[in-house]
C-alpha cells in the first residue's frame, strides 16, 4: 500500500491485488452498473465495509437494521459458502473471488 497526499487529504492506493467481487445482476444499479470489480479487504467483513463505504445505498439491501447480514444474502469465497469457512471473519487474499448472491424463493 502507498499513501498519496493531495493538500490535506490522504488517499490510500492499493498496489497489491484485491479480491474480486461478483455482484448480483439484479442489484448492479447500486454499484454503478458493475457486475464484477475489485474491493479491498483482508476479511469478508472488511470487504463489505469497504463496499458500503464506496456505495452507501447498498447498506439497507445487505444489512438488517440490527447490523446483521440479511438472511437472503449468501456469500461465497472461491466457490465455498462462508458459513463453511470462517463466516464474516473469513480471511481473503488478493486472488480470491467473492460472490454475493441473493437467494430466490417462491413457488
Amino acid at each position: 500500500m502507498q499513501y498519496l497526499h493531495l493538500s490535506r487529504v490522504a488517499f490510500l492506493i492499493y498496489t497489491s491485488p484485491m479480491p474480486i467481487v461478483r455482484f448480483p445482476a439484479l442489484m448492479k444499479f447500486y454499484v454503478d452498473n458493475q457486475i464484477e470489480f475489485p474491493v479491498a479487504g483482508n476479511t469478508v467483513t472488511e470487504l463489505l465495509d469497504n463496499l458500503i463505504a464506496r456505495y452507501p445505498t447498498l447498506k439497507p439491501h445487505l444489512f438488517e437494521s440490527s447490523g446483521n447480514l440479511r438472511r437472503h444474502f449468501n456469500i461465497f469465497v472461491n466457490g465455498e459458502h462462508i458459513r463453511e469457512l470462517g463466516g464474516l471473519d473469513t480471511a481473503l487474499k488478493g486472488d480470491d473471488k467473492v460472490i454475493l448472491m441473493v437467494s430466490a424463493a417462491g413457488g
